[in-house]
């Protein structure tokens, strides 16, 4: 501020030919860093200000003639010390949201800095205050300050813009993480599940055991059936500390099936384009639908996209389609990618099972189309390969009950 703002100040012009009226660009700069700093005291900024001013003028006069006359430029001090404590008094930085009082609020300080400028100017070098003067006064303080205030608002819409784009990634990017946890949390039920039925059937193999005196045996049996017990405790421990999680942070959330699906493309285009694949995706949606449960949906078509993406080598196409029947509700994802072998399609549902190996051989988890159909099964809905072959790629179909995926009561 302290050098911009005297360099711009030589940037002026004179409104009455053979006065000593004049104006520069330097008060539209103050006025537009004091909108824009949120840290810089108004009052500290109109002394540092007026006072880099002076020196500068003075300084220059030094240079140019080799002579300067401080009361000429002493004036222009109290103009930016005006202007600074008013616009403190004023608190114009709380009233961003009201851009028109910011510009009418801007337009009476210049002209109290100038009017108190001019009345110490009239004093200390007989300059006259005409009613001319004035009505141009006011006229270039209504131009400065809604230009200021233009600019300023530009600035504002842009980084209001941005903001709202980075929080909207933020979110997408925390709904694709709750939706896989709901996914886990549903993989840990179901092993507590499993758990609890394993140990009911461990615990009648020990007392069959001990029924024929084969008491080794049925020690063994009996430490199986408690360590699975524990498993079954670890499991529901993760689960309900999942669950106080999703309760406490209100995550339980319902979109549209639009919003859903172009949060699982974007995220899944992001994906592609880390793993130097360009991959073209295509969404079609039809019917009537209702808001859906979002964190369940979102991780379904989440993990057949991505299997899409993994699915194809260079460049590609993935079409996701949705459609409401009656009371189901149908998507559709399809890409143009190398296929299923036909001596794998048995197994892709089995849990383990896999085609992906990374560089150095290791396998993935293969736990990917698993998860996707227990829990498109427990919603009472299913899955299914409708197609895959090298030259047409692959179609999964998901079929789930509507009334499943809405709000309860």
């Amino acid at each position: 501020m302290i050098i911009a703002v005297p360099i711009t100040g030589e940037l002026k012009f004179y409104p009455l030919s053979g006065a000593d009226l004049r104006f520069s660009m330097s008060t539209t700069v103050f006025f537009f860093i004091l909108l824009w700093s949120r840290k810089i005291h108004p009052v500290l900024a109109g002394f540092l200000t007026g006072s880099a001013v002076v020196c500068f003028r003075i300084i220059l006069d030094k240079v140019q003639v080799g002579s300067f006359d401080f009361p000429i430029h002493c004036p222009v001090f109290f103009y930016y010390m005006v202007f600074g404590m008013f616009f403190h008094i004023f608190k114009v930085k709380k009233l961003y949201h009201q851009p028109l009082l910011i510009g009418l609020l801007g337009m009476v300080l210049e002209i109290m800095g100038n009017v108190t400028e001019m009345t110490i100017r009239h004093f200390t070098t007989d300059m006259k205050m005409t009613t001319s003067s004035f009505l141009i006064i006011i006229g270039v303080a209504i131009i400065r300050s809604f230009f200021v205030l233009g600019f300023f608002n530009t600035i504002l819409v842009r980084e209001t813009r941005l903001a709202e784009e980075q929080q909207k990634k933020r979110a997408e990017e925390v709904l694709l993480l709750v939706s896989n946890l709901y996914v886990e949390m549903f993989q840990l039920e179901k092993s507590a599940k499993d758990a609890e039925n394993l140990t009911s059937a461990c615990y009648a193999i020990y007392r069959d055991l001990k029924a024929l005196n084969n008491q080794n045996q049925a020690q063994a049996m009996l430490k199986i059936a408690g360590e699975l017990h524990e498993i079954k405790k670890d499991n529901q421990r993760i689960y309900a500390g999942l669950s106080k999680l999703m309760t406490k942070e209100k995550l339980d959330d319902f979109m549209n099936i639009q919003e859903i699906i172009s949060v699982a493309t974007i995220s899944n285009k992001n994906y592609s384009e880390l793993l130097g694949k360009t991959i073209d995706f295509q969404v079609r949606i039809s019917g009537d639908h209702p808001e859906y449960r979002t964190f369940i949906l979102l991780s379904l078509i989440n993990n057949l996209v991505a299997n899409a993406v993994e699915a194809i080598d260079q460049e590609g196409q993935i079409v996701v389609t949705s459609e409401k029947v009656q009371d189901l509700v149908k998507i559709t994802i399809k890409d143009n990618g190398n296929g299923i072998s036909n001596k794998n399609k048995v197994y892709i549902f089995e849990p383990g099972f896999t085609t992906k190996f990374d560089q150095a051989g290791i396998a993935s988890n293969g736990i990917g189309l698993s998860y996707t159909k227990n829990v498109i099964e427990d919603l009472e809905g299913k899955i299914n390969l409708i197609e895959s072959s090298k030259e047409k790629g692959t179609t999964f179909e998901v079929q789930l009950p509507v009334v499943n995926l809405m709000k309860k009561g």
